[in-house]
């Protein structure tokens, strides 16, 4: 099984902001440096270090970005009210009222919920994969740090 789980939308997120970054990216860099260094000292040079900080950023973005590119299997979006990769399901924890019902977008941490309000929870973690498969109505029990507890879900959807 590939180490990242994308949807098809992320995947190509992905290689765009990949290509855009080798490309444009690394040129647009380079000129800032160019021009830094044609300031003078650059020991002195806040332009230039802050140049080469950026350079720095991008470069990690760009190995980051080809990790996941390296060893990804898109996955299918889930049938209509069952909760699976790329879902956005909201949950109640046992005890609480539905007012108090929290959201997530259960996937990759590179997955972007369309809304602000909208945490990524990682399929992997405790609560992430007992929801896995769950629909609507349905109760799960997952172990916590603190014990076992219990969410009731309260709708799903597919994100986009």
């Amino acid at each position: 099984m590939a180490k990242h789980q994308l949807s098809k939308a992320t995947y190509e997120r992905l290689k765009a902001e990949f290509a855009d970054l080798t490309t444009r990216g690394r040129i647009e860099v380079a000129d800032k440096i160019e021009r830094a260094r044609e300031l003078g000292d650059l020991k002195e040079n806040g332009d230039y270090h802050a140049a080469k900080d950026e350079q720095g950023h991008m470069e990690g973005r760009i190995r980051q970005i080809e990790s996941f590119l390296e060893d990804v299997e898109i996955i299918p979006p889930s049938p209509e009210g069952v909760v699976g990769l790329g879902t956005i399901v909201a949950i109640v924890y046992e005890g609480d009222s539905e007012d108090a019902a929290e959201h997530y977008l259960i996937g990759h941490v590179e997955e972007k919920p369309d809304k602000d309000h909208i945490s990524v929870m990682s399929p992997s973690s405790p609560l992430g994969s007992a929801l896995l498969g769950a629909t609507v109505g349905a109760t799960v029990s997952y172990d916590a740090p603190n014990g076992k507890l219990q969410v009731t879900v309260l709708l799903t959807r597919t994100q986009g």
